[in-house]
């Protein structure tokens, strides 16, 4: 029991020193072969974002924190885009964005995107907090609510959802 408990007390300190995350994004149905990994490290600036995800098609795919850590059936049990503040969809820089609308990543020609960015809208702790929510990567082009319907100021109209996963403490 005393490991158990030191253990976690040294895990609170390294989360406490460095502020960090970490998600391990797949497809639960097995279907797209979409995967990667993707870290959450705050930083003074915001939430610097880097990871790598593969087997995707080349070019843009939508990018998001989804509401609910809940990954099955096929993604759909994340829920909605985080949007804490009721706003409707936007571009990363924005001001009338979700929370979680992180934008477009871009995957090369051999369906490798490389992620590196830095996010000033989520966090790791307070109301824009993200521990616990999903990420999902989706098939299609974020338009960054600039699509003209009303499905584009819910979900951008990037599709369906390729890989998802749960963002824990690093």
């Amino acid at each position: 029991m005393l490991n158990i408990v030191v253990g976690v007390a040294l895990l609170a300190i390294a989360y406490a020193e460095q502020q960090a995350a970490v998600v391990y994004l797949f497809d639960p149905s097995g279907k797209s072969g979409v995967s990667g990994n993707v870290k959450f490290i705050k930083e003074e600036k915001g939430v610097h974002i880097e990871g790598e995800i593969h087997g995707l098609t080349p070019g843009k795919h939508g990018f998001h924190i989804h509401n609910l850590g809940n990954i099955g059936p096929g993604c759909t049990g994340a829920g909605p885009h985080f949007n804490p503040l009721n706003k409707t969809h936007g571009g990363p820089t924005d001001q009338n964005r979700h929370v979680g609308d992180l934008g477009n990543i871009v995957a090369d020609a051999s369906g490798v995107a490389k992620i590196n960015f830095i996010d000033n809208v989520i966090d790791l702790e307070g109301s824009h907090c993200i521990l616990g929510r999903a990420v999902v990567v989706h098939e299609k082009e974020d338009d960054l609510g600039k699509g003209g319907n009303d499905e584009s100021l819910k979900t951008g109209n990037a599709g369906g959802r390729l890989a998802c996963g749960v963002i824990g403490i690093l």
